[in-house]
């Protein structure tokens, strides 16, 4: 595999349409969109519940370097500069990504092989997305999913919830998000905070898979304890590897970025 320099790595920004509204996309690719990178597939990110495409920073295209593929990030509708939404998410809506917005995106991108990493609940979604889509998923990554509303879960959102009274800590959230901020922020601790929401897992989605997984999470991890990955593993109906991080939180491509991406790019390249 020829490894590209991440100055080489060329983005492009696009929006498609949803029934809802406009959903924001960018890609990352080799130069002038090479042979090299046409022949392997799309690996597909999805973020985490208060993240967007700009908030993955410098990481798509080093990962895209690093395994020569392209690589898509978007955000989801609500979120980053994407359409704004008025309703809270529903209590499926991590199955419903796969189900309502993930198809739209592989039509209107063309999109058929595909690789699906997610961060936090973005995991899950991408858990759904492989579970739905076998025939067409190589490989799934999950960094930092989530199974279940464990304890530590929960008490890492009302500690979040408290912090952001700071409204500093909500003009961090406008940077990426502007005026849906305070969306973005009951969208998460509202959903996940709600009663009902209690029962919710991924646990019996995870025997529907059937391609290589890979389960990344950091030792420390203030939103899940390290049973999700081990669970992950053990639940997963394809092959699978659980990657537990030393000294790492919940963002192990922020905080550990080179190993991150070594530990991604050595399992694609075991899957073949």
């Amino acid at each position: 595999m020829k490894n590209f320099e991440t100055a080489d790595i060329v983005s492009k920004d696009l929006r498609i349409d949803h029934p809802r509204g406009k959903i924001f996309v960018r890609t990352w690719n080799g130069p002038r969109d090479t042979d090299a990178f046409r022949e392997k597939a799309p690996m597909v990110l999805f973020h985490d519940s208060l993240g967007c495409v700009d908030l993955w920073r410098d990481f798509p295209a080093q990962l895209s370097a690093a395994t020569g593929r392209a690589i898509i990030a978007y955000d989801r509708l609500g979120f980053g500069q994407s359409d704004a939404r008025t309703d809270r998410p529903a209590l499926d809506f991590v199955a419903e990504e796969a189900h309502a917005y993930f198809p739209v995106l592989r039509e209107q991108l063309g999109l058929q092989k595909f690789i699906a990493l997610g961060h936090s609940v973005g995991g899950g979604m991408a858990v759904h997305c492989a579970a739905l889509f076998a025939a067409d998923c190589e490989a799934l990554i999950t960094e930092s999913a989530q199974v279940f509303p464990e304890d530590r879960t929960l008490q890492g959102i009302r500690e979040a919830q408290q912090l952001f009274q700071d409204e500093k800590q909500v003009d961090r959230l406008k940077k990426y998000h502007g005026d849906k901020a305070a969306w973005v922020l009951d969208a998460w601790t509202g959903t996940w905070l709600d009663p009902a929401f209690a029962s919710w897992t991924i646990a019996g989605v995870l025997p529907e898979l059937v391609c290589p997984v890979l389960a990344i999470h950091g030792e420390f991890d203030e939103y899940g304890s390290t049973r999700h990955p081990e669970l992950i593993g053990k639940l997963s109906g394809g092959p699978s590897q659980v990657e537990i991080m030393k000294d790492t939180y919940h963002v192990p491509h922020r905080e550990r970025p080179e190993e991150t991406i070594a530990l991604i790019s050595g399992f694609i390249a075991s899957c073949g």
